[in-house]
């Protein structure tokens, strides 16, 4: 049995999202928590917030809503473009720089080891 959560709209640009996430790809869950936890990169917040959504997901699809947290694992972590917003910063001798303030959507999906 597997779940999936998704997050959209983080505030962060997709490539320092996926620097975070490939650091948890394939990893035990209780492991990539203790990873996202102690990392100082801010995307590992939302990562982190996106992982317990997937854990409590599968907690919730499951009939007993017994779920050892040791046994599942990150099956998949995929981070997408989200939409760019579109600024200006006022320039030397009147021009304009163009400011693209990026944002992500963030999928993880968990599954249990012996799905594997």
């Amino acid at each position: 049995m597997e779940a999936r959560a998704v997050q959209r709209y983080i505030g962060s640009s997709p490539r320092k999202m996926r620097l975070v996430v490939d650091l948890i790809r394939g990893k035990n869950v209780d492991q990539a928590l203790s990873i996202l936890h102690f990392s100082p990169n801010h995307a590992a917040r939302a990562v982190e917030k996106t992982l317990r959504s997937a854990v409590s997901n599968l907690q919730n699809k499951d009939e007993s809503g017994r779920v050892e947290i040791e046994e599942l694992i990150v099956k998949t972590a995929t981070v997408d473009c989200g939409p760019t917003q579109k600024r200006v910063l006022p320039a030397p001798m009147g021009r304009a720089y163009r400011v693209r303030k990026r944002s992500n959507h963030v999928t993880i999906v968990v599954a249990h080891r012996k799905d594997e």
